[in-house]
């Protein structure tokens, strides 16, 4: 019979048997009130209007974060290329969840809110090309918090941004990259 003193720890000494399932118990069900909170909310204000496929987006989006996560802290170990993989993750989702929501430039379909959903392909591309290796994920994350950057500038300089959006726009951006910018600095310390 094993005890705690007798698994396998990580660098810091921590040891995976003993936080990942309370971890993993606490992601699902995170999952879970996010996907049940709008059905909820719809009892009892008219003003949450979600449909079937409003549901599906969600689920999709959120479970495919899920067990993204779960495959990651399975394959991967060490505390920084867990936390950089976690921040990209919750940038990614973050991101698209906002984005289909209302928009970071204006609402709906402005040309800009169409850009930044391209920067989930950009992210996973990368990640392929890079092999899921720490230096390679820290360039691919860095290339993904300048891209961000870039499509923010466009829409100021294609004039996508309406005068009193400019302060929104740059405080919803800012996070954003700085979340990619976080990702990769966090991968560039697991290479080493």
């Amino acid at each position: 019979m094993t005890n705690e003193r007798n698994r396998p720890t990580d660098a810091q000494g921590s040891t995976d048997a003993r936080w990942l399932p309370r971890l993993r118990v606490l992601g699902w069900t995170l999952v879970a009130v996010l996907l049940l909170l709008p059905a909820i909310a719809m009892q009892f204000s008219g003003q949450v209007v979600w449909t079937a496929a409003d549901f599906i987006f969600a689920a999709v989006v959120l479970i495919g974060t899920g067990l993204t996560v779960e495959v990651l802290v399975r394959k991967r170990s060490g505390t920084a290329f867990r936390a950089g993989a976690g921040v990209a993750l919750a940038a990614a989702l973050l991101l698209t969840w906002s984005n289909a929501a209302v928009g970071l430039v204006g609402s709906g379909a402005n040309p800009a809110n169409v850009l930044y959903f391209m920067l989930l392909p950009v992210a996973l591309t990368g990640s392929f090309a890079a092999r899921f290796r720490a230096k390679g994920l820290s360039i691919t994350m860095l290339a993904v918090a300048i891209a961000q950057l870039l499509i923010t500038v466009f829409a100021f300089v294609a004039r996508l941004v309406q005068p009193d959006e400019v302060f929104p726009v740059i405080a919803i951006n800012s996070p954003f990259i700085a979340l990619w910018g976080t990702s990769a600095f966090l991968f560039h310390h697991a290479k080493k």
